[in-house]
């Protein structure tokens, strides 16, 4: 059997959505630590596996994928027999389920991946945030957390009655959001506040998150 590879940084968000689904799937895999400080990721050998020069890339034997929400639904239908079942087999229940993985990538992702980068990414790299910028962002995040807390008030996870890939999604950016002031755009939501209690307390992402201690 062809050895899955991820090649990224383990502090990627990007990174991070795809091993989350690799460790919920039991799959083995070998992670390939790219040296975004040191430009790994414009090489020639890194283009070859994504032309953008962003991390991921992921290799399945001849496969080679890159963006990391394509890569989470190949290997959730790929491995679909393994570990935890994260896309629906029922096609009404999987086109709801793909209708908030488009509002994480469309609706969510745009800021609160912008919040990242203002409040935790810039103090990393000794940077400084702009108070105004966090400011907008955290409203019109506000504005998206509103409607998933109309939605988890109906729905256990964003996608039904199952942890799936609309879930695990939200994941990364959650990561280092509730270490800021804007955790409190979560916890201000009951529903919201719950879900995000739920999916974060998952064996799987701690293990992700270990990752960035080793």
């Amino acid at each position: 059997m062809a050895v899955l590879k991820v090649h990224g940084s383990p502090f990627s968000t990007a990174a991070m959505r795809v091993v989350a689904v690799l460790y919920e799937k039991g799959l083995e895999f070998e992670f390939v630590p790219i040296d975004m400080k040191a430009g790994e990721h414009k090489s020639e050998a890194f283009l070859a596996l994504n032309p953008f020069g962003q991390v991921p890339a992921f290799e399945d034997g001849d496969l080679k994928l890159f963006e990391s929400r394509a890569i989470t639904q190949y290997i959730a239908h790929e491995y679909a027999s393994k570990g935890t079942q994260l896309i629906c087999p029922d096609s009404k229940k999987m086109a709801i389920m793909s209708v908030w993985m488009e509002v994480e990538a469309h609706q969510y992702d745009p800021h609160a991946g912008k919040l990242c980068f203002e409040l935790f990414f810039k103090a990393k790299f000794g940077m400084t945030t702009d108070p105004a910028a966090v400011e907008d962002l955290e409203g019109k995040l506000g504005k998206v957390l509103d409607v998933y807390e109309a939605r988890l008030s109906q729905s256990k996870y964003l996608g039904g009655d199952c942890f799936g890939l609309a879930d695990l999604h939200h994941l990364p950016t959650l990561h280092y959001l509730l270490g800021t002031s804007a955790k409190k755009l979560f916890d201000s939501r009951p529903h919201v506040s719950a879900w995000v209690v739920d999916i974060t307390a998952r064996p799987a992402w701690a293990k992700v998150i270990a990752m960035q201690k080793s």
